[in-house]
């Protein structure tokens, strides 16, 4: 992090050091307009705190399971005429979405775990029966 003036800005390299990720990633976040850093006259990249911000939550989004495109939504990139009600209400309308998907998958788990037990446990009495005569 520096500071010109008044103004806080990162460059790329703080970025990555700071949210442990590869400076090609927020490249890519930037490719994807999910970023849009300044350029300095040698054309250095300057991230400001919104672009600061912005990228902290975009790797937020991503650990919990949305997909850019679902990231870009939260952070209000795709649709521009939503005031800030309607994009909360959209952001938790999404987050509870998310939340049954991972019940769902959380209770899918718990079915495999039960079957594979099951499983087990009759491949280990089989072994016994087949190694019991020796």
């Amino acid at each position: 992090m520096k500071r010109q003036g008044k103004e806080i800005f990162y460059t790329i390299s703080d970025l990555a050091s700071e949210f442990d990720i590869s400076t090609r990633s927020i490249r890519f976040y930037e490719e994807k307009n999910l970023i849009s850093p300044r350029r300095t006259d040698g054309n250095q990249r300057i991230y400001s705190r919104r672009d600061h911000v912005r990228l902290k939550l975009i790797l937020r989004g991503k650990r919990f399971g949305y997909s850019l495109e679902e990231i870009s939504e939260i952070i209000g990139l795709t649709d521009f005429d939503l005031d800030e009600v309607e994009q909360i209400r959209k952001t938790l309308a999404m987050g509870q979405k998310k939340i049954t998907d991972v019940r769902e998958r959380i209770n899918d788990l718990k079915l495999l775990e039960e079957e594979l037990v099951s499983f087990q446990a009759k491949m280990d009495a089989r072994l016994k029966e087949l190694t019991s005569d020796e």
